[in-house]
C-alpha cells in the first residue's frame, strides 16, 4: 500500500479553488470516492490527513476547497469570514459544492458513478446541502454540523442516504433543532440515520480542539472514535 496525494486545481463559481486528492496506488482501476468538506477554517492540512485515512481504506478522496485557492482563516478574531459568506450565499455554495464533486468525479482513479461526502461542523452543513440540493452522491455523513435549511428550494425525495454524527451537548444544534431536521429529511423521503453521542459537543472529532475551554465545543475521544467506524460501515453499504 502506498498512499499518494497530489494537489488538485480546479474553476469554480466566483474564481479557483485548490485541494488535495488522495489515493492508494497500489490499487489499480477505478474506485469509490469521497469529497471531504472541510470545518471553519477551510482547506488545511487536518482535512489532507482525513483524505488519506479514507484512501487506505481502498477510496479516492478529494479534500476540497469552497472557499477559494488562498482563502484559508486560522481559530480566533475573523475565523467566520469566508463560511459567513458562503452562508449570505447558499445558492453559490451549492454550486461550489457541485464544482468540487465535478472535480473528483473527473480524476482518472475515480468511479463517478459511486461517490459520497463527508464534511465536519461547516462541512457537515454542506453535506446536508448536498443531499438537499440533489447532488449526485450516494450518501453523505454529517460529523457535528450545523442543520439550518437552505433559503432555495429543495429536492423531494432526497436520493442520497444520510448518516448524521451528532454531539448531543452540541450548542449549535439544540434538541430542538435535531428534531427539526429529523423531521425535514423524514417529510423529504429520505434514507437516514442519527448517531448521538452522550457528553460530546460541537467539534468532537477536532484533535486541535482538546482541551478546550469553550463549553460545548471540544474534542471528545470516544464521539470521534465511534462516529469514524459509524462512517466505516456506512460508505461499506452505500458501495456494495
Amino acid at each position: 500500500m502506498a498512499v499518494e496525494r497530489r494537489a488538485l486545481i480546479h474553476d469554480g463559481p466566483g474564481g479557483r479553488f485548490e485541494g488535495v486528492f488522495a489515493w492508494d496506488d497500489a490499487q489499480s482501476g477505478a474506485r469509490p470516492a469521497v469529497l471531504v468538506i472541510p470545518n471553519i477554517l477551510g482547506q488545511k492540512e487536518e482535512d489532507n490527513v482525513k483524505a488519506e485515512e479514507l484512501a487506505a481504506l481502498g477510496y479516492a478522496a478529494f479534500a476540497c476547497d469552497v472557499y477559494g485557492q488562498g482563502k484559508r482563516t486560522q481559530r480566533g478574531p475573523g475565523a467566520s469570514r469566508y463560511m459567513d459568506e458562503m452562508n449570505a450565499d447558499r445558492a453559490l455554495l451549492r454550486d461550489r459544492l457541485a464544482a468540487s464533486l465535478a472535480a473528483l468525479k473527473a480524476q482518472p482513479e475515480v468511479e463517478e458513478s459511486r461517490t459520497a461526502a463527508i464534511g465536519f461542523c461547516f462541512g457537515g452543513k454542506c453535506v446536508l446541502d448536498m443531499a438537499r440540493s440533489g447532488l449526485d452522491v450516494l450518501g453523505g455523513v454529517s460529523f457535528h454540523g450545523v442543520y439550518d435549511r437552505p433559503d432555495y428550494d429543495t429536492v423531494s425525495p432526497i436520493a442520497a442516504k444520510l448518516l448524521i454524527c451528532h454531539g448531543w451537548d452540541d450548542p449549535l444544534g439544540k434538541p430542538e433543532t435535531v428534531v427539526a431536521l429529523a423531521q425535514e429529511l423524514t417529510e423529504s423521503g429520505a434514507d437516514w440515520q442519527l448517531h448521538a453521542y452522550g457528553h460530546a459537543g460541537h467539534a468532537f472529532t477536532d484533535r486541535s480542539m482538546k482541551g478546550s475551554t469553550i463549553p460545548g465545543v471540544a474534542y471528545e475521544e470516544r464521539a470521534d472514535r465511534r462516529s469514524w467506524k459509524a462512517m466505516k460501515d456506512f460508505l461499506r453499504e452505500i458501495f456494495a
